[in-house]
């Protein structure tokens, strides 16, 4: 479409300067002559051009807005380019008065210009059901019930009860439970639960979800439409669907004006007629009146402050998708915000490290780095990273193995070195400090068990970084009188030990993408302009059904596909940018709308006749001066935007 906008202006343009150059009105005002025998009948096929090919978009789009029973922009522009070109092309054949063909030109490429801009400035519409689809894999290794054999199938051929084998690093194919294997399941896109999950026999696995390390087989449960993710895709379609139909600021200055027009022509040809003149001046007096009630003007106000505002944001790192619901975000009286990757990093980080008698912190880490490094789980990331912070040096075991469910095992300089899960412990009852354990535990830590030698050495608290900039958001937040919440599908304890430390007003925790959905159209129903943040699948059907949706842009396409506005830094603190940015571009959109209007407010009732009495009646020509200044003030006034 911008495209289509961009050929349709120019090559309007290029009709629309013989018209200007052959205009009679245009000819009178810049004291000049110059005709030909049939320049009217010219005239009219150029026009007749411009009307079909570049009135196109809008003569469809007012159709469009009539159906729904609310006139704007497209109406409103429509009903000027009609008028125009009827009763011009009735005095080509005929009718006594003055064509308007080149204020009908002039209009239709200052609109198609306006359009274009703000096309061009505005991301295009959401594909965030195709992106939800591209999620799922597309084959899965069938396993044959009689033979055993292993061969792929498409996923759209898997019945309930077949048997899948889903290997290390892939995606899980549908939703099912583990019937062989134990593995560790990332499902923090799907659930937002930042710790990867250990899985065995009988435990539930989601469609789209990223296996660990283990081989495991699962036995189908959910196919096609009862999937999990198929839900989602229906959450976010059906909340794509029923979201507000709110039209931008200048749609509803102009579906004033639409009324204000058809009011005051009708009424000026009543009055001229119920006075003795006739149907022909009555008529032009008429034309006038609609043409002038579409401002030039009213077609860039908006637009320029938006292509300015968008170039703005951009350099901040915000990407505007969603024009109207980012100019609502002023009125934004509270943010939703998810937890992992968006008020936490995502990655999880070293918190704590306790020693047992006979060692040191050091010692410990280089140890467990040395061991973590040599696997992909996001806590030895986390340890890896610590490490490398510290500038501790690991070095390469001289042996490695995988105890799935279980932890590491390895010889690190001759030193036999397990990293163990708390389960681990309590299984060979080594004993271990209880009261820091479970201080740890209550905090929503990850905490795994080194042991040197078969001795135990301590161990290391992990939990996801609370990313620095969310405190200063959420403060600030709070000097706007904005509430702040957290909705994570994120255990309980975790939540609670995140939100103490943003001081945030109030979390939900352990919720499931239909539940956060639920969760903003509560809050929603109260009355609240609401805005949800988020990076993960899970936070789709939420961001779609919030006033404001925001997408973290580190997270997932869907996410972001979804969303009004994208955070290109992941920063938090650029929420509190959003509300403010809209706040100036809405005063910024107001003054050039009053410009705009300001035009249509003195010479719609001069062109009118009110001054007729005293010998004032404005001439189309006179018209054409203060539309083209109004225009130039208010394209002058947007470029004077400094966010």
């Amino acid at each position: 479409m911008i495209a289509d906008f961009k050929k349709r202006f120019y090559i309007s343009l290029l009709v629309t300067l013989p018209i200007l150059i052959f205009s009679p009105m245009i000819q009178s005002f810049l004291n000049y002559e110059l005709s030909f025998p049939g320049v009217m009948y010219v005239l009219f096929v150029l026009a007749t051009f411009i009307f079909f090919y570049g009135g196109k978009p809008f003569l469809t789009g007012s159709v469009a807005e009539l159906k729904q029973k609310n006139p704007g922009m497209m109406t409103l522009i429509a009903l000027a380019i009609v008028v125009a070109y009827v009763y011009s092309s009735l005095t080509v054949f005929g009718l006594s008065g003055n064509n308007f063909f080149w204020e009908l030109a002039t209009l239709i490429d200052i609109m198609l210009l306006g359009h274009w801009i703000e096309m061009r400035s505005v991301m295009g519409a959401s594909n965030a059901l195709e992106e939800l689809v591209k999620m799922m894999p597309s084959e899965a290794h069938l396993i044959d019930d009689n033979s055993g054999e292993v061969k792929d199938v498409k996923v759209s051929s898997l019945q309930h009860g077949n048997k899948v084998l889903v290997k290390p690093g892939e995606k899980v194919p549908v939703d099912g439970s583990i019937v062989k294997g134990q593995s560790s399941v990332n499902e923090s896109m799907l659930t937002g639960e930042s710790v990867p999950v250990d899985k065995e026999v009988e435990d539930e696995v989601i469609g789209g979800s990223i296996n660990g390390e283990g081989s495991i087989t699962i036995q189908v449960e959910k196919t096609g439409e009862e999937s999990y993710l198929s839900q989602v895709v229906t959450m976010v379609k059906e909340a794509q669907e029923s979201r507000s139909k709110t039209q931008d600021l200048s749609n509803r200055a102009a579906k004033w004006l639409f009324y204000v027009a058809l009011t005051a022509g009708l009424a000026t040809l009543v009055i001229w007629l119920a006075l003795g003149y006739p149907l022909s001046y009555a008529l032009e007096r008429m034309v006038t009146v609609m043409v002038i009630a579409c401002p030039h003007a009213l077609g860039l106000a908006a637009p320029l402050v938006v292509a300015r505002s968008t170039a703005l944001s951009a350099k901040q790192g915000l990407l505007i998708r969603n024009r109207a619901n980012f100019e609502e975000a002023r009125k934004v009286q509270s943010i939703v915000f998810d937890k992992t990757g968006t008020l936490t990093e995502g990655e999880f980080g070293i918190t704590e490290i306790v020693t047992e008698d006979g060692y040191d912190k050091t010692e410990l880490l280089q140890v467990a780095a040395s061991l973590e490094a040599q696997s992909e789980h996001p806590i030895a990331r986390g340890i890896v990273e610590e490490a490398k912070q510290q500038n501790v040096s690991f070095h390469e075991p001289e042996q490695f193995e995988s105890m799935t469910g279980k932890g590491l095992k390895g010889n690190v300089d001759g030193k036999e070195i397990l990293i163990v899960s708390p389960g681990y412990i309590k299984e060979q009852n080594i004993n271990f400090q209880t009261e820091a354990f479970n201080e740890l535990s209550e905090q929503g830590k990850t905490v795994v068990f080194v042991l040197i030698d078969n001795q135990l050495a301590g161990m290391i608290a992990l939990a996801d970084k609370v990313r620095e900039s969310a405190e200063r958001a959420i403060a600030r937040l709070k000097e706007m009188n904005v509430q702040s919440m957290m909705l994570t599908g994120d255990n309980e304890k975790v939540a609670q030990w995140v939100a103490k430390q943003l001081n945030l007003d109030e979390v939900v925790a352990e919720v499931l993408p239909h539940e956060k959905a639920e969760k903003v159209k509560e809050i929603k129903g109260k009355g609240l302009k609401i805005a949800m943040t988020g990076d993960g699948v899970n936070d789709a059907p939420a961001l779609a059904n919030a006033d404001l949706g925001i997408a973290i842009g580190a997270g997932t396409d869907v996410a972001m596909e979804t969303a009004d506005v994208i955070l290109v830094k992941s920063n938090p603190e650029d929420v509190v940018s959003i509300l403010e940015l809209s706040t100036s571009t809405y005063k910024k959109m107001i003054q050039n709308l009053w410009w705009a209007a300001g035009y249509n407010i003195v010479t719609i009732p001069l062109a009118a006749g009110i001054l007729y009495p005293i010998g004032i009646v404005l001439s189309p020509a006179i018209g054409a001066v203060l539309m083209s200044l109004s225009t130039v003030i208010v394209a002058i006034n947007a470029r004077l935007f400094k966010g």
